[in-house]
């Protein structure tokens, strides 16, 4: 818990992450091999699915890619009642989705505890439907629970976190149950990696990428 309680320095920068859209319709993912486990010791090669809304996805996609045991990050939709959104249609909040990691992880390197310590400090789970200035319901905090020991995990958290005082404010974090996910379109998947040389990933994305780096240094990939 001490790294939870520490000062935040992810905050959502001043540039918002909305851009130009991408009207291509997209097909949801399919979860039905999920493994349920979230035990770190389990055995080699078993997988889990954590399912993280934490404002705009490009930021935390390159945060979590960088996690020793994390297998595949990739950025999408959840959370609403439209089928196959789009960019262009998640930007104007009428769908109910969030913006949103859908992360596969070796539960023998890491578990969901330590998934959901970095979740905690990656952006700020007091503002709600709001990430700096990135504002909306896409934008929300939020926890897609795959199982009821997840949904537990994140309540025991919440009520832990707010009674140590760790933020001002009380923490406005939605958990709701994981129905389906939407990949984001192509250009959306690997951002950072793929664009480090746009302002938005040199001023935003990289000192939240830096900062992440010295706090959990011990949970990289070599």
């Amino acid at each position: 818990m001490k790294k939870i309680l520490t000062a935040l320095g992810f905050l959502t920068g001043l540039i918002s992450c909305t851009g130009q859209a991408n009207t291509t319709k997209i097909k949801s993912m399919d979860t039905s091999t999920k493994d349920t486990t979230t035990n770190a010791t389990s055995a080699p090669g078993k997988t889990d699915t954590a399912t993280f809304g934490t404002g705009c996805f490009w930021c935390t996609e390159a945060i979590f890619q960088q996690v020793e045991g994390v297998v595949k990050v990739t950025s999408g939709y959840s959370g609403g009642h439209t089928d196959n959104p789009t960019y262009k249609q998640i930007g104007t909040g009428a769908t109910g989705h969030a913006e949103c990691l859908n992360i596969i992880y070796d539960t023998a390197k890491i578990s969901f505890d330590e998934l959901l310590e970095m979740f905690w400090q990656v952006h700020d789970p007091t503002t709600l439907n709001r990430q700096g200035n990135d504002v909306g319901t896409q934008y929300r905090s939020v926890v897609f629970y795959h199982d009821q020991e997840q949904k537990a995990k994140v309540e025991k958290y919440i009520a832990e976190l707010d009674k140590s005082g760790a933020w001002d404010n009380p923490i406005v974090t939605s958990l709701e149950p994981f129905t389906k996910f939407y990949p984001a379109e192509d250009y959306h998947q690997n951002y950072y990696n793929e664009n480090t040389g746009q302002g938005y990933c040199q001023f935003v994305i990289r000192p939240k990428v830096e900062k992440f780096q010295k706090v959990f240094k011990s949970k990289l990939k070599h």
